[in-house]
């Protein structure tokens, strides 16, 4: 933390208009007067920019304008200074590098916001969020992140906090302080209430974080079927692109082939998969495992079934397979013959359509839609736990708050339910980063890419 780092914050693979250098720290401005071409740099006042030209000894290296951010109003809170040089790796990487031997350290990935967030401008919950924002893929995964950034959902898991330490404290008032008549009288029954409402509160947290990891991560969808059923050429009617190999030659796929769409801003990762049935062949054997790995992790599952011919031994393997996950079974082929019978009070979700007409799938899309409550999504406010570190914590929280409430059902003297409240407390504090283990912080930021 007494360091002064500098890394590229644009990308340095990209050969654009313009690249961005950043140091943060208290030599920063010192640093960059070093080497920079405007005298009047130094003394100037905070956030200005400032035209020079970027020297090595007196050679001159590149055209700049330098913006200079003093402490605390930047984005860690130290003095910030950005060097906004011509784009291309070689200038871009000879300024970073005339930086370094003048005293700046190349920052770790994610160290500034990582400085950002020991220096209590942001907390953990938001940092995190920053990641997502720059790492969006959709419109709703980019709406999600920036509601993390702003403190959005940073303020609902503080409320909570303070409703359990508002229950602590009359918890210890009452043990350390008996005789104080006007304070009240912590019971079990007064207390079962403001549990319970705490409790709802973060169950409605777990739950819609199951939301808040789609809208993030997207989708997976797993077409599963035997061979020779359409899977592939449903991968590709829904690409609209010829992605994945079609013959009639049966077991063409022998591994997977994934694609990605959006819709309603949910990014959805399709993966085709290779024909489910035994196999001599050793190579499609390996698709088979891959296939049913698939199956496994997949958030939905597109079992593909001919319409036009009869159940066969492995489709009904498959039926009670897939009958596990959330699935939709798709009678592909309507526009032949049906051969097929299914009783759609033991399989309600059931789609039928083809990849051959412009409208054949339609429905299905429909249904994926609807499994997924995509329609709601544009009118909800977006405050989700979005990945798993933040949603295992609000789970135990979640636990610790419903222990309390057993423990009150057994008649446990108050002093005791102190032990879970406190730990519900922590854990919420775990997601925003009130309380927080250096491993864990070292990991996280890790992560993040350099320059951020």
């Amino acid at each position: 933390m007494e360091d002064t780092i500098c890394a590229i914050s644009t990308n340095p693979g990209n050969n654009g208009a313009i690249s961005i250098i950043r140091l943060s720290g208290k030599d920063a401005v010192n640093i960059t007067a070093k080497i920079f071409s405007n005298k009047k740099f130094a003394e100037s006042a905070t956030h200005t920019i400032h035209y020079g030209f970027i020297l090595d000894g007196k050679n001159k290296i590149d055209e700049v304008l330098v913006m200079k951010m003093l402490a605390p109003k930047t984005y860690t809170t130290e003095d910030v200074v950005e060097i906004n040089c011509h784009g291309g790796f070689l200038v871009t990487n000879k300024v970073l590098e005339i930086l370094l031997l003048n005293g700046a350290r190349l920052a770790e990935p994610g160290e500034f916001t990582k400085r950002a967030f020991l220096n209590g401008r942001i907390d953990l919950l938001e940092a995190e969020s920053v990641s997502d924002l720059i790492e969006a893929k959709s419109e709703q995964a980019r709406k999600l992140a920036l509601n993390g950034v702003t403190g959005n959902l940073t303020k609902l898991i503080r409320e909570l906090r303070e409703e359990i330490v508002s229950l602590l404290a009359n918890i210890e008032v009452n043990i350390d302080y008996p005789e104080y008549e006007d304070e009240q009288i912590v019971t079990h029954e007064n207390m079962k209430p403001k549990l319970q409402e705490i409790e709802k509160k973060l169950i409605k947290i777990v739950e819609e974080s199951e939301t808040g990891k789609i809208i993030k991560e997207g989708i997976q969808v797993a077409f599963i079927g035997r061979p020779n059923v359409g899977k592939s050429s449903l991968l590709n009617a829904f690409l609209q692109e010829e992605k994945a190999i079609v013959t009639d030659v049966s077991g063409t796929t022998r591994d997977i082939v994934e694609g990605t769409y959006t819709k309603n801003g949910i990014l959805f990762h399709l993966i085709d998969t290779a024909g489910i049935r035994k196999t001599e062949d050793v190579v499609e054997q390996i698709g088979v495992k891959k296939s049913k790995e698939v199956l496994n992790n997949a958030d939905l599952v597109i079992l593909v079934l001919n319409r036009n011919e009869k159940l066969t031994k492995e489709d009904q393997e498959l039926l009670k397979e897939v009958n596990l996950k959330k699935h939709i079974i798709f009678l592909n082929k309507d526009d032949l013959e049906k051969k097929i019978e299914l009783d759609p009070k033991d399989y309600p979700d059931i789609v039928e359509g083809n990849t051959k007409s412009i409208d054949g799938l339609e429905n299905l899309q429909k249904r994926m839609e609807e499994m997924f409550q995509m329609n709601e999504l544009e009118n909800k406010d977006l405050n989700f736990l979005s990945n798993i570190r933040q949603i295992t914590l609000a789970k135990k929280a979640l636990k610790n708050i419903k222990n309390t409430q057993e423990q009150i059902n057994q008649n446990i003297p108050i002093d005791i339910l102190e032990i879970e409240l406190k730990e519900a407390w922590n854990n919420l504090g775990l997601i925003i980063g009130e309380t927080y283990d250096e491993e864990l912080i070292d990991n996280l930021f890790q992560k993040f890419c350099l320059g951020k």
